[in-house]
C-alpha cells in the first residue's frame, strides 16, 4: 500500500521514488515528508495518492486475476532489478516464473513487411528453442509475429498502459494466448491506465532491461525501435540488427546500427554467438548445429567478431555532440575541433542526430541544438 501510495503520488517518478526511499528509510516515512518536500520546492498545498486509489487498483487487480510484484521480491526479474530506474512495482498477468528466464528482445517497425515478419517469427522461434524467453512490447507487426511464434516456448509483453488494458485492440486475442500459454504480461502503470505517448520510452527501457540482447528486426531512421536499442546499449545489454535494403526505409534504422558496430544478424545463430552460454536452461548446442566451443563456423561464412565497443562509442559521441551544442549557431569544424575526434566519425554521428531532429544544420557550415 505505502509503495503504490508513494508511486502514484503526484509528481513522483521512478528516480524520485528510490531517492526519497533513500532519504527517508522506508516508503511510509517518505509519504509523511512529501508535502514538506513538495513545498520545499514551490508546490502549495500538496496532497499524497489517498489511499482509496489504490485500494481501487488492488480491487481492479484481483478482478482481472493480476498479482503485484515488488522489488526486492523473489518473482522480481533479476536482470531489471539491477537497473537504477527499475519500476518499484510490477503487475503480472500470467505465470511470474517466467520472468526470471534468460530473455531476448525482438522489437521492430509496426508496418512490418512480410519478409521481416517472417525473420521474427524464424528469429522468436530458434531462440525458443535454445532455451531463451522473447519479449516484445506487444504492439502490431514485428512484436506481434514475435509474440506469436514464441507462445509454446515463452514469451513476455510488456505493455504501455496499464496490464488490463489490450492496445492494440486487434492483439487481444494474442495477448489472451500470452498468459494462457503460460506467457505473462506485465506493466508498471496503474491498473486500467490507457497508453499515452510518454509511457512507451518507459516501456521501452523494461522490454530492453528483462533481456540480455535487443534484435531489431526492421527499424525507420526515427523509430521507438531505435529508443529501445539505445536505452538497451546506456544498460549494457547486447544490440542486434537484421540488415535490409537501402532504399527500404523500414531498414533505415537498423542499417545506421549495423553501420555503427551492431551485431548483424542472417539467422538465430549469430545471435545465440552474441550471447554467452546458457548454463542448463536449454538444450546443448549441437541440437541446433552450433558452433563448437572453439567458435567454428556456421557456415562458409564466418561470423564478424562483437562490436560492442564501437557501437558504445557511437553512443557517447551523440552524448558529447549534444553536450557541446546550444541554440547558438557552432561551426561544425569547429565542433570536430573541439571533440577532438576524425571527422569521418563525427560526420554520420551529427547526420544520425539530423534524422532525430535533435540538431540543426544552418547556413554557412555551422549547427545548432534543436530546443525540446
Amino acid at each position: 500500500m505505502d509503495w503504490l501510495r508513494l508511486l502514484r503520488s503526484r509528481r513522483v517518478g521512478v528516480a524520485t521514488f528510490w531517492r526519497l526511499l533513500g532519504e527517508h528509510g522506508s516508503a511510509r516515512a517518505a509519504l509523511e515528508a512529501l508535502p514538506e518536500v513538495a513545498r520545499a520546492a514551490g508546490v502549495e498545498r500538496y496532497t499524497i495518492c489517498p489511499e482509496n486509489v489504490i485500494l481501487a487498483e488492488m480491487k481492479a487487480a484481483r478482478m482481472s486475476g493480476a498479482r503485484l510484484i515488488l522489488r526486492g521480491d523473489t518473482d522480481y526479474p533479476k536482470d531489471l532489478a539491477d537497473l537504477s530506474d527499475a519500476p518499484p512495482a510490477l503487475w503480472v498477468k500470467g505465470d511470474a516464473r517466467v520472468l526470471n528466464r534468460p530473455m531476448v528482445a525482438l522489437v521492430g517497425a509496426r508496418n512490418a513487411s512480410s519478409l521481416g515478419l517472417r525473420m521474427a517469427r524464424s528469429l522468436a522461434e530458434g531462440l525458443g528453442e535454445a532455451g531463451y524467453c522473447v519479449v516484445s512490447g506487444l504492439a502490431r507487426g514485428i512484436d506481434a509475429a514475435a509474440h506469436h511464434a514464441a507462445l509454446k516456448t515463452g514469451t513476455v509483453a510488456v505493455l504501455a498502459g496499464g496490464v488490463d488494458v489490450l492496445y492494440p485492440a486487434e492483439n487481444a486475442g494474442l495477448a489472451d494466448d500470452i498468459v494462457t500459454c503460460h506467457g505473462a504480461r506485465i506493466s508498471e502503470q496503474p491498473m486500467g491506465m490507457q497508453p499515452l505517448a510518454r509511457h512507451f520510452p518507459m516501456r521501452n527501457r523494461i522490454v530492453s532491461g528483462l533481456a540480455r540482447a535487443v534484435v531489431i528486426v526492421e527499424a525507420a531512421a526515427k523509430s521507438g525501435s531505435l529508443i529501445t536499442a539505445r536505452g538497451a546499449l546506456d544498460q549494457g545489454r547486447e544490440v542486434l540488427a537484421v540488415p535490409g535494403h537501402p532504399l527500404d526505409a523500414r531498414a533505415a534504422g537498423c542499417n545506421m546500427m549495423i553501420r555503427d558496430g551492431a551485431h548483424l544478424v542472417r539467422h538465430v545463430e549469430d545471435v545465440l554467438q552474441a550471447l554467452p552460454p546458457l548454463e542448463k536452461e536449454g538444450p546443448a548446442q549441437p541440437q541446433l548445429g552450433l558452433p563448437d566451443p572453439e567458435g567454428a563456423a556456421v557456415d562458409a561464412v564466418k561470423a564478424p567478431e562483437p562490436e560492442t565497443r564501437t557501437l558504445r562509442q557511437t553512443a557517447d559521441l551523440h552524448t558529447r555532440i549534444l553536450d557541446r551544442l546550444g541554440p547558438s549557431p557552432l561551426a561544425e569544424d569547429q565542433l570536430i575541433r573541439d571533440l577532438g575526434a576524425a571527422s569521418s566519425h563525427v560526420s554520420p554521428a551529427l547526420t544520425d542526430l539530423e534524422l532525430e531532429g535533435r540538431i540543426r544544420r544552418q547556413p554557412g557550415g555551422f549547427l545548432s541544438l534543436v530546443p525540446r
